[in-house]
């Protein structure tokens, strides 16, 4: 037996390894009815295939379907093949594999959509993985789209070409028909959180309030008007003269004095906008809501309870609230022609950041949502119980009266037990339904609210 040099030996177990891989190559391509089909589509691949991929949030599933179903519209080469719909829990994933016969994971499988919302009452069907067979520019291509199972939940999208411009094209293709047919565009939406941080985006429909819904003081509703629809209307106008038409609007005051109430006006009266709501535990994602804001502008961030995430730094903890520096520095990143609008409101005012709240450029209009006068009690009274009040009936300024000092909810809240007390009837030919309500109300209202009205006294 002849024995082997180094090098021999060094070359010798270099072409057993080739051999292995080439051996390992061949063998799935040879097996695998999918490598085959994807291969056929291509036109034969080699060793180097020509991918390109993007990751998204799942919440973008919806948008890569409907830009799916645009480009299927525009071409008569579009093939879909289905996936197991967990093929994200096999390691490894790849369309490259898969084109390549190195992927030894499922093949086939019958397609699987879930249905996912484009609107309140609104949805269409959007697959759970699968393959895309189709072509760009006379060039054939083929993409993947799986939801991936870490703690993340991105969907991939990878896609491999003919040649590498193909590959490129086509997602970039898929890019704008995303951004064209976003779902959110023009809607409402909220975000929501899972256990891990990942978020979504929800529908959502504001109660319909029209402006003669909204009770505010003296030439409160005016200038709000002013700089949210007013600066939309003219925003055209505005960047042809150079100036910028993004904005802030702060509204504060006491709970329950209509800010809310306001900004559903707000967002009725300006229906093209997108607008994305923060509140409770979502006023987080400020990052993301700017993000969306400025890709589907025209567009409006509101954030209730602004206080939360925009503590004075001056305060107890308040140098160590990050979200504060993210609220900052998306309003401070918009572009001047930005036609972005912010809406926040607190009921402790007192308590924000002056570099927020002292700075125009950031809240370029503050407005006090203060407790309604003696008008707009009567126009409140009137609105919620829907019937007019006696301007000669003693009786009836009597109950405006006992009324200073409470917030408009409240009023509401009394038109309600009023029309309880009606069909129970347990009004009087002397004594009105409104003024059993209140006194009922009043007997059983905390002792800071008793203190404020002239009701019962606090023992």
């Amino acid at each position: 037996m002849t024995e082997l040099s180094r090098d021999e030996a060094e070359a010798f177990v270099q072409a057993v390894v080739q051999l292995a891989s080439m051996a390992d190559r061949a063998l799935p391509q040879r097996s695998s009815p999918l490598t085959r089909r994807l291969s056929e589509h291509l036109g034969g691949v080699g060793d180097d295939v020509s991918s390109t991929s993007m990751s998204v949030p799942v919440v973008e599933r919806v948008n890569v379907q409907l830009a799916l179903d645009a480009f299927a519209a525009s071409t008569d080469r579009f093939d879909v093949i289905g996936l197991q719909s967990d093929i994200g829990n096999y390691g490894g994933v790849s369309l490259t594999g898969m084109v390549t016969g190195s992927w030894h994971g499922p093949g086939e499988a019958a397609r699987q959509y879930v249905a996912v919302d484009i609107g309140v009452g609104e949805s269409i069907d959007c697959l759970k993985s699968g393959l895309v067979l189709t072509g760009i520019d006379g060039e054939p291509v083929v993409a993947l789209m799986y939801a991936s199972e870490n703690y993340r939940q991105e969907l991939i999208v990878e896609v491999v070409g003919a040649t590498q411009a193909a590959a490129d094209g086509f997602l970039a293709r898929l890019r704008e028909l995303m951004h064209e047919h976003n779902a959110f565009r023009g809607k409402v939406v909220a975000f929501s959180f899972g256990m891990h941080g990942e978020f979504g985006l929800t529908f959502v429909k504001l109660p319909a309030v029209g402006r003669d819904d909204v009770v505010l003081g003296p030439g409160e509703l005016e200038a709000i008007e002013a700089h949210s629809i007013g600066i939309t209307e003219h925003a055209d106008g505005l960047r042809a003269a150079g100036q910028h038409v993004k904005r802030g609007l702060l509204l504060y005051g006491p709970p329950g004095t209509g800010k809310t109430h306001t900004i559903s006006y707000l967002v009725g009266a300006m229906r093209d906008r997108t607008t994305i709501i923060l509140a409770g535990g979502a006023v987080g994602a400020v990052g993301q809501a700017g993000t969306i804001a400025r890709s589907l502008q025209p567009a409006t961030i509101v954030i209730e309870d602004v206080d939360l995430i925009a503590m004075d730094r001056q305060l107890p903890g308040g140098d160590h609230n990050a979200l504060l520096f993210q609220l900052l520095n998306e309003m401070d990143g918009l572009a001047e022609d930005a036609d972005v609008l912010f809406v926040l409101t607190t009921n402790r005012v007192e308590m924000l950041e002056p570099a927020l709240a002292a700075r125009p450029g950031r809240i370029d209009q503050a407005i006090e949502i203060s407790l309604p006068d003696a008008r707009a009690r009567r126009r409140l009274v009137e609105l919620y119980t829907r019937r007019p009040l006696d301007p000669h009936n003693a009786s009836d300024d009597d109950l405006v009266e006992r009324l200073d000092g409470v917030a408009p909810a409240f009023i509401k809240e009394l038109a309600r037990r009023a029309q309880l007390v009606e069909l129970r009837g347990e009004e009087s030919s002397s004594t009105s339904s409104l003024v059993v309500a209140l006194d009922a109300m009043l007997e059983h209202a905390t002792p800071v609210l008793r203190r404020s009205l002239a009701g019962p006294a606090d023992d």
